[in-house]
């Protein structure tokens, strides 16, 4: 199921072709965008994805989103959704079209949450690490690059995808030349040493993971310690447990890394589930 709502706070149906070729989103990936997890109608941490959201376009030099307006369409888009209990929504806003004048397009589409990652979330997963050319202190010397930005421009992404598919694995853990551990190519890696959770900082260039964030707070909550620094790939295959976390692939497991089994962590897995569960 599908349910399609745009800026001016309408409805549209999602088989209909709506976005113009012109548009700077399509031809350049000149926009911004997030993606909610809604459950049982509750959107999870949807201020914090509004905020990003902004972060984002700010560093796109976009005009402000109008946060009424997309908080409108998440309404519309929950109030009319008939699918399952859980929906991926996704939140896109571009510069508009080429040439025009400088109104942006906006809309909101919630779709099914995936079999495939409906099945990862419970039996975990294999993931490569590759490098992404990305190096500490570079997002501050080069803004321009927009690392940290959440943008439409996630060809690399997906072309890192494929080469952990042509690896015999299914996702990512991207990494700097020099061997620093950076995220995933759509989520947000956390390890876990003892007691204590640990992800890499925002500010080697990668995202602030909302659904990491809010992970966080679950176990500091429960007497975890949590940290933000820097990691290296070694750290990685001594863990007690490695995760990717997002908001539609929740808190996934990392089973096997470039091809060597991690420590079974099934039980670790269930324990974080149940700690980010228990927030909502």
């Amino acid at each position: 199921m599908r349910v399609l709502a745009l800026l001016d706070g309408t409805l549209a149906d999602p088989g209909t072709p709506l976005i113009r070729v012109d548009d700077l989103g399509l031809v350049r990936g000149d926009g911004v965008f997030e993606t909610v997890l809604v459950v049982a109608g509750e959107p999870r941490e949807l201020g914090h994805h509004l905020d990003r959201l902004a972060r984002s376009a700010a560093m796109l030099d976009l005009p402000e989103p109008d946060r009424a307006a997309f908080e409108r369409m998440v309404g519309l888009v929950v109030d009319n959704w008939a699918g399952g209990r859980e929906m991926a929504l996704k939140l896109v806003y571009t510069r508009g079209v080429e040439g025009g004048d400088g109104t942006p397009t906006g809309f909101a589409l919630g779709t099914d949450i995936s079999a495939k990652v409906a099945g990862q979330r419970a039996a975990g997963l294999a993931a490569v690490t590759l490098e992404r050319g990305v190096e500490p202190g570079l997002a501050e010397r080069a803004p321009w690059l927009l690392l940290g930005a959440k943008s439409l421009s996630y060809a690399v992404n997906m072309a890192a995808l494929r080469e952990a598919e042509r690896r015999g694995a299914a996702e990512v853990v991207f990494t700097t030349s020099s061997g620093s551990v950076l995220e995933g190519p759509t989520s947000t890696l956390v390890l876990v040493r003892g007691r204590e959770l640990v992800t890499p900082p925002s500010t080697l260039g990668i995202l602030p993971g909302t659904t990491q964030a809010a992970l966080f707070r679950a176990a500091t909550r429960e007497g975890w310690t949590v940290k933000v620094e820097p990691l290296v790939v070694d750290e990685l295959y001594a863990a007690d447990g490695l995760f990717l976390v997002s908001s539609v692939r929740k808190i996934t497991r990392v089973h096997t890394l470039d091809g060597k089994a991690l420590p079974d962590s099934t039980a670790l897995h269930a324990e974080l589930v149940a700690l980010y569960e228990a927030l909502y």
